[in-house]
């Protein structure tokens, strides 16, 4: 069976946007490009309702191809579980306190068992600190952690 994968709301975001003017998002932009093309079938995909409410927002075209890149895979359901989960990052990860749908992306994935937590936001979900208190939060949990990571890293093997 493959590794399983969520794809939070960044990387169909980056997948089917227009070139940026700015260089460090155009390579973030062409990296998710080449991720989805060669190592995306090495994985077992998955989105959730928030990621499909919000790549759903904005320019109406835009959004429509955002959700047509992952009009193939299975839609998480937001459960209690990881409601009460995000609570618990909200309380104890500091960096996340204002950011409830990161958290509730990072419980999501948690509270489902995905092996990785693919995105581009480094500001409150693939960063180092948030990473570590995740993980003994959810080691306090008693679940486990998936890899929260950027197509970058998670380049090889799968």
């Amino acid at each position: 069976m493959a590794e399983t994968v969520y794809l939070e709301s960044t990387i169909p975001s980056y997948l089917t946007a227009f070139p940026s003017r700015d260089v460090i998002v155009l390579a973030h932009q062409q990296i998710t490009k080449e991720w989805w093309d060669s190592r995306l079938e090495h994985y077992e995909a998955y989105v959730s309702e928030l990621v499909i409410q919000e790549i759903s927002a904005g320019d109406a075209d835009a959004a429509r191809k955002r959700l047509e890149a992952v009009s193939q895979f299975p839609i998480l359901n937001i459960t209690a579980e990881a409601e009460r989960l995000a609570g618990v990052y909200l309380e104890t990860i500091p960096i996340i306190k204002d950011e409830p749908r990161d958290a509730l992306h990072l419980a999501t994935a948690s509270a489902s068992g995905m092996d990785y937590l693919l995105t581009w936001n480094c500001s409150h979900i693939a960063c180092a600190e948030v990473r570590k208190a995740l993980e003994a939060v959810n080691d306090a949990e008693g679940i486990s952690t998936p890899v929260v990571c950027t197509p970058e890293e998670l380049s090889g093997g799968g």
